[in-house]
């Protein structure tokens, strides 16, 4: 079973409007919460790569 860690930035009125992040057998996981069926899997490179283009924003 995944485990899902939620942003410390969620948003909504009930806190469910966020990513959230997976790590399992060494394997990163991306969702969004509002869907949680649509699954992206990451490297660390990738996920990397899309938090610093984020920041950069």
């Amino acid at each position: 079973m995944i485990e899902w860690q939620k942003s410390t930035y969620s948003g909504g009125a009930a806190g469910n409007e966020c990513m959230e992040l997976a790590n399992s057998a060494g394997e990163l996981f991306l969702r969004e919460s509002d869907d949680p069926t649509r699954i992206l899997p990451l490297t660390p490179t990738t996920l990397a790569a899309l938090l610093h283009r984020i920041r950069s924003s």
